[in-house]
């Protein structure tokens, strides 16, 4: 058994899972339907799950706080995965249907449950799929492609009966962690802060300001464009431009973003693998991070202009995208306290290519989906995921209710589709990106509109909140005192720190603050406000102690 502090690549997800109520965690699953080789038994389904638990640390860890409130991962000794069987015939047990359901919402027991689940679907005894959930906390998706192999790799073994050839793992998330601890990685996380620090001070405090409304139900919108025709257009363009693809799409969004919002500046999150930037590339976890990209719009420039800007942006965000994501949590709360209000930034670009998937359709397919329910708890504005496909383009689009209705979600995809489409045009500029989308102009600029000023509430706080706030926030980042005048970061509390904050308060009886809210530049006076006591039935529930 050994431990390890969690690496940086894990502390963007270790803050995302604890936001999220647990109801709603399995917005952090990764689920993998494998299909099974003929001639594969149960047996060998099992086998292959554990000889990956067992070659892989990863797949068995489990996470938790140390006494200073630090959450750390622990790797339990091999052992089996267990993988439920379930079959398609009517026998009065659960349906597959119900089973992976069960598996892929409940939300994973971080201190006592491997993070990997798994059913093999059979029909008269005979495997036909497997059904792989994992905790985001350890993968990302150079883990899975690797993970999909390797299962690939030994099926494929067990179907013609010999060995499969897997070479020995190197590194594992330990080794990993080590180096983070150490001085040369301090130096590469010193300099990044001090990027990111220069780059939020030059943030708008809200992207959205122009067109931020109350939010209002349903809680926020998911939908997707499926285009044929922006897959020859963005590697044509890709081609002129001598430009990946990745950034044609990151431009086309960029365009379409400064449309709707009307701002100069756009400032959002992409996900970087990080796997470049020191010798353990090969570890199978969590590794990527959000890094912030922003972009000058101003001037009209053309779709290439801006390209080249999206480009120079990029590029320098990935020279300083290594370092601990709660560093970065901190540099925004401490900025936000600077300008007395809130800087968000809550907008986040992915851009996947899965050359495996085909669309097989001819025509643009426009589909709203069921309201992200969960995605709605994550805290952020929009998130725009590109998947390349083998002869389409899927570009999905989430938006919080605040910040787009269903009628601007549908603009904004078909007006990404229009303004790629129109790029071709060398003359192309940005001024044209409004109209081909169709959005109005947005209304002038109202800070504070639909709450985003730091919440001060509207009456005195209960003292006995405020106690419990200020001794909890003191006791878990070993402060001398606490002052609740000042932020919880001002204060001296560390964002990884929160969950911790916010399972202690559960223990003295008080719910009503997430993770978003203590990491802001809100003070502590202020958030006591807001916490409301346990009601008798969730006290018993949770087993609060009462005195």
């Amino acid at each position: 058994m050994k431990t390890a502090k969690l690496c940086w690549g894990q502390r963007y997800m270790w803050l995302r899972f604890h936001q999220l109520p647990p109801a709603h965690r399995h917005e952090t699953h990764v689920v993998l339907r494998l299909g099974v080789h003929e001639g594969i038994t149960l047996a060998n389904c099992r086998a292959t799950l554990t000889y990956l638990a067992r070659r892989h640390e990863a797949l068995r860890t489990t996470f938790h706080l140390d006494g200073d409130g630090d959450p750390y991962q622990k790797v339990d000794p091999p052992g089996p995965v267990r993988a439920i069987e379930v079959t398609t015939e009517r026998d009065g047990t659960p349906s597959p249907a119900e089973v992976v359901e069960d598996l892929s919402s409940r939300p994973f027991d971080l201190e006592s449950e491997w993070p990997i689940r798994a059913c093999v679907i059979t029909t008269g005894g005979v495997p036909k799929q497997m059904v792989v959930v994992l905790n985001h906390l350890a993968v990302d998706v150079w883990t899975i492609g690797e993970l999909k192999r390797e299962l690939r790799m030994q099926r494929a073994g067990f179907a013609g009966r010999r060995p499969a050839a897997i070479q020995p793992v190197r590194h594992q998330p330990a080794d990993l962690a080590r180096y983070e601890a150490s001085a040369e990685a301090a130096v590469t996380a010193a300099r990044a802060v001090a990027h990111w620090e220069n780059e939020i001070a030059q943030l708008p405090y809200d992207l959205f300001a122009a067109r931020r409304t109350r939010p209002a139900d349903p809680p926020a919108r998911h939908a997707t464009l499926i285009s044929p025709a922006l897959l020859p257009a963005s590697r044509e363009l890709a081609a002129t431009h001598r430009a990946w693809p990745s950034l044609i799409h990151l431009t086309a969004y960029t365009a379409t973003m400064a449309a709707y919002t009307g701002s100069d500046t756009v400032g959002h999150l992409s996900f970087v693998g990080n796997r470049d930037s020191h010798p353990f590339g090969d570890v199978l976890t969590c590794m990527f991070s959000p890094t912030l990209v922003r972009v000058d719009c101003s001037g009209d420039p053309t779709f290439g202009e801006l390209l080249a800007r999206v480009s120079a942006a990029f590029t320098l965000a990935r020279e300083h995208a290594y370092l601990p994501y709660d560093e970065v949590v901190e540099l925004l709360s401490r900025e936000g306290s600077r300008r007395a209000h809130p800087v968000r930034l809550a907008s986040e670009f992915n851009f996947i290519k899965q050359a495996s998937r085909e669309y097989k359709g001819t025509r643009t397919a426009f589909t709203s989906n069921p309201v992200p329910e969960s995605w709605a708890h994550t805290g952020t504005d929009t998130y725009v995921r590109v998947d390349e496909w083998k002869d389409a383009v899927a570009v999905s689009l989430h938006a919080a209710s605040s910040v787009m209705d269903g009628d601007a979600v549908e603009r904004f995809l078909r007006g990404f589709e229009a303004v790629l489409l129109a790029a071709r045009d060398e003359g192309l500029r940005l001024s044209e990106a409004a109209r081909l989308a169709g959005f109005a102009p947005p209304a002038s600029e109202t800070p504070g509109c639909g709450g985003a000023r730091p919440y001060l509430g509207n009456s005195d706080a209960d003292p006995a909140a405020e106690q419990d706030l200020a001794e909890i926030v003191r006791q878990v980042n070993g402060l001398r005192k606490t002052d609740l005048t000042r932020s919880y970061t001002l204060a001296g509390g560390r964002a990884l720190r929160i969950p911790r904050v916010l399972a202690e308060l559960g223990a003295q009886g008080w719910t009503g603050l997430d993770v978003c809210q203590l990491a802001g530049p809100t003070p502590l006076r202020a958030l006591a406000r807001r916490l409301v006591p346990l009601s008798t039935q969730d006290r018993n529930r949770l087993g609060v102690v009462t005195s």
